[in-house]
């Protein structure tokens, strides 16, 4: 596929609680957001691996590259790229792992977010909400209807995450009409994993914190996870709709990088 004549106006920079986010701005850039996505999937698989080693594919050239950096030090990446509609949306990365005929119809422009990864040590809460923070000033951009993407679990192995399937075939499935199919990959289907779910907290805790911030803001999954060996995850594809946002978690993840601008 080939990039839209008429790329977002990107976002300024911001820093907040010690974190300075940005797109990439060069060649060096991309670089180092490929080899942090190198050690977080490819390395965390047990693969030796050259220094300087890198996570790259075809999709890159089009996808505009966020970088989270504290100290100098990136700890945090993923991409972002705009389609004008679901029907263009078929032809990206997601759409070479679900059948992404569901969304042809779906209204308005979306953003495929992607390959979100954070380097070790760096998890937190406050990591999550800058980069949510840029998210949001992108999506405002180019006025976007849906966010999506895949979230990820570590490994490819389904057992230890059973009780989490079980609670997103429960809550949080994507409505009819937006419920992508199985593509070409392995799959592997909510309805056979393990034994429904008796702890709520749990359950949860299996869920990656990516993940969690899409269901807390009303996102939706794929009734099954595919198994991708290259990337050394499973995954679920992921929609969020802008309009379901909750009203009070828009305003503030719209602050984030308003606010931190403005200062």
């Amino acid at each position: 596929m080939t990039r839209r004549s008429t790329p977002p106006r990107l976002p300024a920079p911001f820093s907040r609680g010690g974190f300075t986010v940005r797109f990439a701005g060069d060649t060096d850039d991309q670089h180092r957001a490929q080899e942090l996505r190198h050690l977080c999937f490819i390395d965390a698989a047990g693969r030796p691996a050259k220094p300087g080693a890198r996570d790259a594919d075809r999709f890159d050239p089009l996808c505009d590259h966020v970088l989270v950096e504290a100290a100098g030090r990136l700890v945090c990446t993923f991409r972002l790229m705009p389609y004008a509609n679901g029907a263009e949306a078929r032809g990206g990365y997601t759409a070479g792992h679900y059948d992404l005929r569901a969304l042809a119809d779906h209204p308005g422009p979306m953003v495929e977010l992607g390959r979100f990864c954070i380097a070790p040590g760096g998890e937190g809460a406050d990591l999550l909400r800058v980069a949510w923070g840029m998210v949001a000033a992108y999506v405002d951009s180019i006025d976007a209807a849906l966010l999506f993407g895949c979230s990820s679990f570590a490994g490819t192995d389904p057992q230890p995450y059973g009780a989490a399937f079980d609670l997103l075939a429960a809550r949080h499935l994507a409505p009819v009409p937006w419920r992508v199919g199985r593509g070409a990959r392995p799959a592997v289907a909510f309805a056979d994993s393990a034994a429904p779910v008796t702890d709520h907290r749990q359950a949860l805790g299996q869920v990656p914190p990516l993940l969690r911030s899409y269901l807390t803001m009303g996102g939706w999954v794929s009734d099954h996870a595919v198994i991708d060996h290259e990337m050394n995850t499973l995954h679920v594809f992921t929609g969020l709709q802008i309009s379901a946002i909750p009203p009070a978690r828009a305003r503030a993840l719209r602050a984030i990088a308003a606010e931190a601008g403005a200062g």
